[in-house]
C-alpha cells in the first residue's frame, strides 16, 4: 500500500512538472524573393532544441511544443543565401514569423562543370566509366561527396567502390535506371542542366521520401514547373573534353496569375574532334514542362524531354601502341576523302513524356506519375567476313609480332611495320571500299548493335504526417519494357550486299537465320541476330521516419517482383532448337529492409548508424547466357544479396562541419559477364566467347572523412578523403559460351579470385582544398588530390585450373626447370597490376555582375593543371589462356597480348559564360 501511495505521489509530481512547463509554437512561410513563389523542401532547424523540418509545398513550416528559452532559426537551401533568425520564447504565445524571403545566390556555381564530367562518362561497359559520381552527388553539400563529384571522378573514382547501378536515379519519382544493366543512362537528359537543377538527394542508405533506393544513394529530379525560379538565361560554353562547344537557353515563367507555369530549355553541343583523336560529338537536347494549379490541393504537370546524342568512341590500347602513337591515339577512325570517319559511333535517342498529378493538404502529400519512353540506342563497328582484320592495332600489324621468337628475330620487318604504323596507323577506308568493289559482295561492312526500347512506367508516392515528428513515406511503382535487339546494316562500303552467315561456324551452323538461309543483306536490313526481351517490375515500399529531441530513426521495407522473357525472331544455325520463339519466363521476388538511428548527443555532436539487407534481381544482361543467339539462361541464376552498414560521427559548429564514417558491405551471389575474342583457347578455331562467372562474393570496407573549416567569412579550408579495400571474397564458378562450347562442356570450373582487388576505381582518394568567396560576387577554389590503389581488371579465365593443366590433365612443365609448374610460379605470373598513384591539381572559379536587373557572369575550371599522365583503368586479355603462352608473352619487352589500358586527360579546361534576365 505504501508503494502505491509513493508511486502515486511521483506521478502527481511528474504531471505537475509537465503542466508547469511553458511551451509555445513557431511557424512561418518561406518565399523566393524575386519570383515570390513558395519554396518547398527548404531545411529549417531550431538551434538549441535539435528540431529539424522541411517546408511543405506552400512554403510553410511549423515547430510545436517549444519550451521557454532563446533559440535561432537556421534556414538553408541550395542556391540561396542562408538565414539565421533569433527567437525568444517568454510564454505560451504562438510565434508567427510570417513571410521569410530567401535571396538566390546569383553566382554560377560548380554545377556548371558537371556537364563536362557526365558527358565524358557516356561510354560502354567495356570502356572507361567514372560511374556518374558527378551527376549522382552534385546536390550534396558534404565536402567528401563534392570531392568525389568534382575532383576524384576524373580518375573514374567510385564512391565506396560501388557500381552506378547501386544508385537510384529518378525524375518525378519515375526510376530512370535501365532494366538491361541497372545503370542510369545519363545521356537521356545530357545538356539539360538548367532544367534539372531542382533535386532531392539522399546519401547511401539514408532515408528518401521518394523511393527505397539503392546502397549508393538516391537522386530525384523535380520538373514541377511552378517550383522553378522565374528566369530567362542563355549560356555559352567552351571546353576541350568530350565536346568543344555548347549553347544553352532556358526560360521559366514562374507561377503566373492564372495559376499556370511554364519551363522551356534547349541546348546544342558539338565537336569536330574531342579530346581523343577522331571522337566527333553531335548532340541537341530539348525540355518542356507546364503545370496548371487547379486549387490549393490539386495540380497537374506535363513534362517532355529528350537529348539526342551521337559521338565517336575511343579505343583502349596496349602499352606498345601508346608508346608508338601517344596517349590520345584512337584506332577506331581513319581518313575518308579528307574527313575523319570513326567506325565506333554511339547514337542515343530516347525521348520521355510524363504526366504528374499532385495532391497536397496540411498532413498529406500524394504524387502520381505516368511516363512513356521510346527510341533507340545504336553502337556501330566494322564487320568483316573471310578477310584480313581492318583494325590497325591488330597484333599481326605491330612490330612486336616480328620479335616474338628468340630464335627468329625479324628486325627488318619489325622496323617496316613500325614505320607503317607510325605513318598510316588508322583505318584505311579507301582500301575497304576497293576490296568490296573488286569482290562484288561486301567483305567489309559497317553495322550497329541496335536496341529499340519502349517502356511504360507508373509511380505513386505518399508522404503523410501521422502525428508530431512521425512521417510515413510509401510508394508503388510498375515498369513494363519491350526491347528489340538486332544487328542493323548501316553501310556496305561499296559492296552489292552481304550474305548473312557466321564465319566462325561450319555447315548449317553458319546460318544466322535458318528461316531465311543465305539471305542477301542490304543497308538498313536486320541480320546476325534479332530478338525481343519483355520485362516487367512491380515494387512497393514503406518507410517510417521519426525526429525526436535526442533521437531520430527510420525503418524502411521494400518488395519487388521482376520477370524477363526472351523471344527469338531468328532461328540460329548453331542453336536451331533453342533460339527461335519464346524462352522460359524468369521470375524473381526480392525483399529488402533498412534501418537507421541518429543520436544527438548535443546540437554539435551526432552519431548516426545505418544498416541494410538488400536483395536485387539479376539484370537482363546477366540473366541470359547469350541472348543474341539462344534462349539459354545463365547457370545458377539467382538474386544478389547485399549486407551493408555504416557508422558516422558528425560534428557541426559555426566554423567546422565534419563527418567521419566507417562502412562495411558484403555482396553475395553476384553474376559477371563479358565478351572477348579467343584464339588458341579453342584449338585452331577462333571465336567470340561469352564469359560468365556466377556466385561472386565481394567485400568492401573503408573509412571516409569530410571536413570544412570556415576560417573567415570569405575563406574556407576543405579536407576530404577515403581509404577502402575492395576485394573478391570467394572463388566463383566460370562458364564459357560460344559456338564451340555447348551446355555439357561450357563449365570451366572454379575461378580462383579470392583476395584479388576489385578494379575500376582508385581505392584511396584524398583532397585538400582552399576556397575564397568575395562579397563582390567572385570566387575561386583550388584542390590538390591524390588517388591511389587502382588496379588492373583481371581475367577470371586465367585463374582456373585450365590455365596450368594441359589437355592430358597434368600440370604444364616449366621449360627452364623441366619440372611441373608450381602454385608459386602461377601466382607470380598472375600477380595483379597496381597502377601508379595520380596527383591532380584542379582550379575553379567564377564572377558575376548585376546590370540593371540582369546578371552576367562566367565560370571557369582547369583540371589536372600539372598535366600528369596517369592510367585510369584497363584489363587483362584472355587470349593467352595457359601458363606457357602467357609466360612467353610476358618475357617479351613488348608483350603482344599485354593488358589494354585507358589513360586520363592531361590538362583540360571548361569555360561557361551566361546571362540571366
Amino acid at each position: 500500500m505504501k508503494k502505491l501511495i509513493f508511486l502515486g505521489f511521483l506521478c502527481f509530481l511528474y504531471g505537475y512538472n509537465l503542466n508547469s512547463q511553458t511551451t509555445s509554437s513557431i511557424r512561418g512561410k518561406i518565399i523566393e524573393s524575386t519570383s515570390k513563389n513558395p519554396l518547398k523542401n527548404v531545411s529549417v532547424a531550431l538551434e538549441g532544441n535539435l528540431l529539424f523540418t522541411k517546408t511543405a509545398l506552400n512554403g510553410d513550416f511549423h515547430f510545436k511544443k517549444i519550451n521557454k528559452g532563446n533559440y535561432y532559426i537556421l534556414i538553408n537551401f541550395d542556391g540561396y543565401f542562408s538565414q539565421k533568425i533569433p527567437i525568444n520564447i517568454l510564454d505560451n504565445t504562438p510565434i508567427d514569423l510570417g513571410i521569410i524571403y530567401l535571396q538566390p545566390i546569383f553566382i554560377e556555381n560548380e554545377d556548371s562543370n558537371l556537364i563536362s564530367l557526365t558527358d565524358d562518362d557516356l561510354l560502354d561497359d567495356s570502356e572507361r566509366s567514372s560511374d556518374y559520381t558527378s551527376g549522382l552527388f552534385q546536390s550534396s553539400k558534404d565536402a567528401y561527396l563534392k570531392a568525389a563529384a568534382f575532383n576524384f571522378s576524373q580518375a573514374w573514382f567510385k564512391v565506396r567502390g560501388y557500381d552506378s547501378r547501386y544508385g537510384t536515379i529518378s525524375i518525378n519519382g519515375i526510376e530512370m535506371n535501365k532494366l538491361y544493366d541497372g545503370r542510369p543512362q545519363w545521356s537521356n537528359w545530357g545538356g539539360l542542366n538548367d532544367a534539372l537543377r531542382n533535386q532531392e538527394f539522399s546519401n547511401g542508405i539514408s532515408p528518401s521520401e521518394n523511393t527505397f533506393g539503392g546502397i549508393l544513394g538516391t537522386t530525384n529530379f523535380i520538373t514541377r514547373a511552378s517550383e522553378y525560379q522565374a528566369v530567362s538565361k542563355v549560356s555559352l560554353s567552351s571546353t576541350n573534353r568530350s565536346y568543344t562547344g555548347r549553347i544553352m537557353a532556358t526560360y521559366a515563367s514562374g507561377l503566373l496569375k492564372n495559376n499556370w507555369a511554364f519551363v522551356v530549355s534547349g541546348s546544342r553541343r558539338t565537336a569536330q574532334n574531342g579530346y581523343f583523336e577522331g571522337t566527333t560529338y553531335n548532340s541537341w537536347a530539348g525540355f518542356i514542362a507546364t503545370e496548371k494549379i487547379f486549387n490549393e490541393h490539386h495540380s497537374l504537370n506535363f513534362t517532355a524531354f529528350t537529348s539526342s546524342n551521337r559521338r565517336g568512341k575511343s579505343s583502349p590500347n596496349t602499352q606498345e601502341v601508346y608508346d608508338l602513337r601517344g596517349y590520345k591515339y584512337n584506332s577506331y577512325w581513319g581518313n575518308q576523302e579528307g574527313d575523319k570517319r570513326n567506325s565506333r559511333i554511339k547514337e542515343i535517342f530516347e525521348p520521355v513524356v510524363m504526366l504528374t498529378h499532385f495532391y497536397d493538404n496540411e498532413n498529406f502529400f500524394l504524387e502520381t506519375t505516368m511516363a512513356y519512353q521510346f527510341g533507340h540506342i545504336g553502337n556501330s563497328r566494322l564487320g568483316y567476313f573471310n578477310a584480313p582484320n581492318p583494325d590497325p592495332t591488330y597484333w599481326k600489324y605491330l612490330p612486336s609480332s616480328f620479335l616474338r621468337f628468340e630464335d627468329n628475330l625479324d628486325y627488318a620487318n619489325a622496323y617496316l611495320t613500325e614505320q607503317e604504323f607510325l605513318n598510316n596507323g588508322q583505318i584505311n577506308w579507301s582500301n575497304l571500299y576497293q576490296i568490296n568493289a573488286d569482290n562484288g559482295n561486301s567483305l567489309y561492312y559497317l553495322y550497329e548493335d541496335r536496341v529499340d526500347d519502349t517502356q511504360l512506367s507508373f509511380n505513386s508516392k505518399l508522404n503523410a504526417n501521422l502525428k508530431d515528428n512521425i512521417n510515413l513515406n510509401a510508394g508503388f511503382s510498375y515498369k513494363n519494357l519491350t526491347s528489340e535487339n538486332y544487328g542493323n546494316m548501316l553501310d556496305l562500303l561499296g559492296g552489292n550486299g552481304f550474305v548473312d552467315l557466321d564465319q566462325y561456324a561450319i555447315g548449317d551452323a553458319q546460318q544466322n537465320d535458318l528461316n531465311n538461309p543465305n539471305k542477301l543483306i542490304l543497308e538498313n536490313d536486320k541480320f546476325q541476330y534479332n530478338y525481343t526481351i519483355n520485362a516487367a517490375i512491380t515494387s512497393a515500399f514503406a518507410q517510417i521516419q521519426s525526429s525526436q529531441k535526442k533521437i531520430d530513426y527510420f525503418i524502411g521495407l521494400n518488395f519487388m517482383n521482376t520477370y524477363y522473357q526472351r523471344n527469338g525472331l531468328f532461328k540460329n544455325g548453331t542453336y536451331a532448337t533453342n533460339s527461335f520463339g519464346k524462352g522460359k519466363k524468369q521470375s524473381f521476388s526480392n525483399f529488402s529492409t533498412k534501418i537507421g538511428l541518429t543520436y544527438k548527443y548535443t546540437g554539435r555532436h551526432l552519431v548516426n548508424i545505418n544498416g541494410a539487407y538488400v536483395s536485387n534481381a539479376p539484370t537482363i544482361k546477366t540473366s541470359f547466357s547469350n541472348a543474341r543467339v539462344n534462349n539459354s539462361i545463365t547457370p545458377n541464376l539467382t538474386s544478389e544479396k547485399i549486407v551493408t552498414g555504416d557508422i558516422n560521427y558528425i560534428f557541426r559548429s559555426p566554423k567546422i562541419l565534419s563527418r567521419l564514417t566507417a562502412y562495411y558491405t558484403k555482396f553475395s551471389d553476384g553474376i559477371e559477364t563479358s565478351f572477348f575474342f579467343a584464339e588458341g583457347l579453342l584449338g585452331d578455331q577462333a571465336d567470340f566467347v561469352n564469359e560468365i562467372i556466377t556466385g561472386v562474393n565481394k567485400k568492401h570496407i573503408g573509412v571516409e572523412l569530410s571536413a570544412e573549416y570556415q576560417a573567415t567569412s570569405t575563406i574556407k579550408l576543405i579536407i576530404a578523403g577515403s581509404f577502402g579495400q575492395f576485394t573478391y571474397d570467394n572463388n566463383p564458378q566460370l562458364y564459357l559460351q560460344s559456338e564451340s562450347f555447348i551446355d555439357e562442356n561450357s563449365d570451366f570450373g572454379i575461378s580462383y579470385l579470392k583476395n584479388y582487388r576489385i578494379s575500376g576505381t582508385p581505392q584511396s582518394a584524398y583532397s585538400l582544398g582552399f576556397e575564397y568567396r568575395d562579397p563582390n560576387y567572385w570566387w575561386f577554389q583550388t584542390n590538390a588530390n591524390l588517388l591511389s590503389n587502382n588496379y588492373l581488371d583481371i581475367s577470371p579465365l586465367l585463374r582456373t585450373d585450365n590455365f596450368y593443366i594441359d589437355a592430358d590433365g597434368v600440370p604444364f612443365v616449366d621449360d627452364k626447370t623441366g619440372v611441373e609448374v608450381t602454385q608459386n610460379q602461377v601466382d607470380a605470373l598472375l600477380k595483379q597490376e597496381k597502377f601508379e598513384a595520380a596527383f591532380l591539381v584542379n582550379i575553379v572559379g567564377g564572377k558575376s555582375w548585376r546590370i540593371k536587373g540582369s546578371y552576367l557572369g562566367f565560370f571557369a575550371g582547369i583540371n589536372n593543371v600539372l598535366g600528369e599522365v596517369f592510367k585510369t583503368g584497363g584489363f587483362e586479355q584472355s587470349r593467352n589462356a595457359n601458363y606457357p603462352e602467357l609466360k612467353q608473352d610476358n618475357l617479351l619487352k613488348k608483350p603482344i597480348f599485354g593488358p589494354k589500358y585507358w589513360y586520363g586527360n592531361d590538362t583540360s579546361y571548361y569555360l561557361n559564360l551566361y546571362i540571366r534576365f
